[in-house]
């Protein structure tokens, strides 16, 4: 009894012990963070600056703030990021701050899409005609690092560094010989030829079909990827894609060699030529500001204007209900923000940002139908990123105009549903049986077992009801008849330049053109634009923070670009009902 008594004592003071632990780390964290805003404000940035540009974090198309962000723990990696929207935002400012002489632009890789890459390139050739300079250097370059680089006045590497340029591919992973050994059989019921989102669980390699379609697509995204290069380099695109057919920079000599480099430099020596840039002595220290700390914004519009244009920001994997995460769109989330900007008479015009591969096709059409209802009130213009394809055009079609960027992949009309068959695995692996009782011969639905031949007929027949659906609503978004939106649909990838040709899509352009053409419509000469959904303070988002992003915050944190792959995996785990979406994604290495 005496050993009992001596054991529920220290677990009684390990507990308390613990608990006084915990108090002291919010105290500290909140601590931290009162530290933070109080020392607010933009940062001082001094004469003579140069502003150092890295892109090294995942972009997202907004800035998606965390509340441990600015706390900063001695050793720890610095985990910041900033979404697409505040990257062009503080070039912009950059251009015509006086105490920026130029852009240090220290770009290794970069964790985005096509079109997100085009938008940091076209903000950082605006900036470059204020005459200001951009020095891009870096040790390596993927094929995004230096296709963003290639814009710079001079572009320098390490003696000991390389250019990584060998072409685009597009890989997909098939899994259908794992299921069989499994025991799992993938029951699909799908409408559109291309619709392929559905081949890695029922193949071991592409369909004709499908392969025809990444061929075209990928060619139609190379063909603006040499063109930007070779007009930013003044080089013949012909040249350009030898260097990749060829592998002809293999190393640090061969950049210089094609005319991809300037020359080959150490740190020092880089250090040396920006200081002779901003025009200060070479004994004194370079004075510098990262792209992260500069917190300037450029003004869009004035805000004295008569009118506001609302951006609203719609990124992410389309959901049903409400946003369980911040790049999920949440179908009631999305329709609630866009029913408040339709009923604010301050609002006089909404540009849609969708870079979406699409998702549930129940919460693509609630969203589209508040989209169609906005329209009746005010001007709403799409502006599509990466992706806004399969559910992500769904959300667009309703839309007045639709603007995209050349490597927009978009289109992608179809729809699938995936049923899996885990009976081999259950009866024959694990040895597990299943008998039930049913009212009726529906009643028992179930994973347990195959689809009858009934079953399937009516799965199918919902899944061609939304096809036709989906169709109709970009019939009458895009002035097309259904039978044109079938002929262009059928689950078909196309890149925003295909776009354009086959009437998805009205005119190349940025979020920037986007906007100008809503305040056109809006009949708005001066006006404010704001974004949303608002981006709630540090101690808001702290509280109302579910476990569940805290836990994917600090596994973000230790993972940074790979944590994709774990929500890939939760996603396929809680996808439900028909499905509207594309499976690809286009890696540049």
């Amino acid at each position: 009894m005496k050993q009992f008594f001596k054991y529920v004592l220290a677990t009684v003071v390990g507990v308390i012990i613990s608990s006084i632990l915990v108090v002291i780390v919010f105290v500290g964290i909140i601590t931290a963070m009162v530290s933070s805003l109080g020392s607010g404000g933009e940062p001082t940035v001094s004469a003579n600056s140069v502003l150092h540009v890295t892109l090294d974090h995942q972009i997202t198309e907004k800035t998606v703030p965390s509340p441990f962000e600015d706390i900063n723990i001695p050793g720890s990696p610095d985990t910041r990021s900033i979404g697409l929207n505040d990257i062009v935002s503080r070039i912009k400012a950059a251009k015509t701050d006086s105490n920026i002489k130029g852009i240090y632009l220290n770009v290794s890789t970069v964790n985005a899409g096509f079109a997100t890459l085009r938008a940091i390139r076209n903000a950082l050739i605006d900036f470059k005609e204020s005459g200001k300079f951009i020095v891009s250097y870096s040790d390596v370059m993927t094929q995004k690092a230096y296709y963003v680089s290639s814009v710079a006045n001079e572009i320098y590497i390490s003696p000991v560094g390389s250019v990584d340029f060998r072409g685009l591919s597009s890989s997909v992973m098939f899994m259908k010989d794992a299921l069989d050994k499994l025991g799992v059989e993938m029951q699909v019921v799908k409408v559109g030829t291309y619709k392929s989102a559905v081949e890695p669980f029922i193949l071991n390699e592409m369909s004709a079909a499908n392969r025809l379609q990444v061929n075209a697509y990928l060619n139609s995204l190379y063909d603006s990827f040499v063109s930007d290069i070779a007009t930013s380099r003044s080089l013949d695109e012909q040249a350009v894609r030898q260097v990749a057919n060829d592998y002809l920079i293999q190393f640090p000599e061969d950049a210089v060699k094609q005319q991809f480099v300037d020359s080959l430099l150490y740190r020092d020596q880089l250090l040396a030529k920006l200081k002779e840039k901003v025009g200060i002595d070479q004994k004194k220290d370079l004075s510098s500001i990262s792209l992260l700390e500069y917190r300037k914004s450029a003004d869009a519009g004035s805000s004295a204007g008569s009118g506001r244009i609302a951006v609203l920001y719609a990124f992410g994997d389309i959901v049903d209900g409400n946003t369980s995460g911040a790049e999920q769109i949440g179908g009631e989330s999305l329709s609630r923000e866009l029913r408040k900007l339709r009923e604010d008479d301050k609002v006089k015009a909404i540009v849609l940002r969708v870079n979406s591969p699409g998702g549930s096709a129940l919460a693509s059409d609630l969203i589209w139908r508040e989209v169609s209802l906005a329209k009746q009130a005010k001007p709403v213009i799409v502006s599509m990123g990466d992706y806004a394809a399969s559910g992500g055009y769904y959300i667009s079609a309703a839309a007045d105009s639709i603007f995209a960027d050349a490597g927009t992949l978009t289109g992608s009309i179809g729809v699938f549903g995936l049923i899996p068959n885990l009976q081999n695995l259950f009866n024959n692996k694990l040895g597990l049986h299943f008998d039930v009782v049913k009212t009726g011969p529906y009643a028992d639905v179930n994973v347990d077992r195959p689809m009858t031949s009934e079953e399937r007929t009516i799965i199918q027949g919902g899944v061609n009801r939304i096809y036709q659906q989906f169709m109709q609503r970009v019939a009458d978004g895009r002035g097309l008849t259904v039978a044109q939106v079938d002929s262009i649909g059928q689950g078909r990838v196309w890149t925003g330049t295909q776009a354009i040709e086959l009437g998805l899509v009205d005119r190349l352009g940025t979020l920037d053109d986007a906007i100008k053409s809503a305040a056109k419509m809006a009949k708005l000469e001066n006006y404010k634009v704001s974004e949303y959904p608002r981006t709630k303070d540090p101690f808001e988002s702290i509280f109302s923070s579910s476990k569940e992003k805290v836990k994917m915050w600090l596994l973000k944190d230790e993972l940074g670009e790979h944590v994709r792959y774990v929500n890939d995996l939760k996603r396929v785990m809680q996808n439900t009902g028909i499905q509207a979406r594309i499976p690809y994604e286009i890696e540049i290495y």
